[in-house]
């Protein structure tokens, strides 16, 4: 019973994983569409009674907010076109486990390559960040031209999170999907520049002049709030993106070696 559940939830991971390689064009299309209608909903609450030109320079920052996780996916799309191009790398960092080292051609004809499975989940999870920080940007930064000092400085940095890191996990999640050796490695540096780049935003507001106290305290609570985010997926996919079968077969090009062997 448990074997069928498990064969049962592979081939749905299967399907999953073979929706997001055809149909990543209607994805970035429907993200286009949701993210433009969310931000204009956003603009139009705060801007309706503007003029013109100050709604155009509002609808600046939107825009990037919007197109930069499409430009990332369709460059990413162009870069790992071709996975084998991508060599393994010279110096392991993964050293946990016996394993031995196979050809490219023998990992593709392994019956744990590919990313299915689990892996179908990091991959989803990856894709969701995108509009979760989009998200957490609509509600936390108002659609503003004529601000206080604070604001601009809060508006930038909340900005560039929200391009960087939005782009940064799109990348990530075409090089899992194209199978690309270094994929293990680049997620683990996003983390790092995700965490980064909280603790960044909050020493450099902690500093501004005139920002109040209770913006203060929402931002360090939303802040700390995408750090414990960021150190539950350290704590949940470290460990399976070191031992996996299926990450080692897929990504490292590496087997077990059987006990007695």
């Amino acid at each position: 019973m448990l074997s069928t559940a498990l064969a049962r939830l592979e081939e749905r991971s299967i399907l999953i994983v073979k929706g997001l390689n055809s149909d990543l064009h209607r994805i970035m299309l429907f993200w286009t569409i949701a993210a433009s209608l969310a931000c204009g909903i956003r603009i139009a609450a705060t801007a309706k009674a503007w003029p013109l030109a100050e709604k155009v320079e509002a609808i600046a920052p939107y825009a990037l907010v919007v197109g930069a996780p499409i430009a990332s996916l369709m460059l990413a799309l162009h870069w790992f076109r071709d996975p084998s191009r991508f060599p393994q790398p010279r110096v392991r960092l993964a050293r946990f486990g016996l394993w031995r080292s196979v050809s490219p051609e023998e990992a593709t004809r392994h019956r744990l390559y590919g990313v299915s499975g689990i892996m179908a989940s990091l991959l989803i999870g990856m894709l969701m960040n995108v509009p979760v920080r989009c998200l957490e940007f609509l509600a936390s930064i108002p659609a503003i031209t004529a601000r206080p000092v604070w604001m601009g400085w809060l508006s930038g940095l909340m900005l560039a999170d929200v391009v960087l890191l939005s782009s940064l996990y799109c990348i990530a999640f075409v090089a899992a999907l194209r199978r690309v050796p270094l994929f293990p490695r680049l997620i683990a540096c996003i983390w790092v520049v995700d965490i980064g780049m909280q603790h960044l935003i909050a020493r450099l507001m902690s500093g501004t002049e005139g920002l109040p106290r209770h913006v203060e305290t929402a931002l360090f609570g939303l802040l700390e709030g995408n750090v414990k985010k960021v150190l539950i997926s350290v704590a949940l996919w470290t460990p399976y993106l070191l031992l996996s079968r299926r990450v080692n077969v897929t990504f490292r090009h590496r087997v077990p070696i059987e006990a007695g062997a």
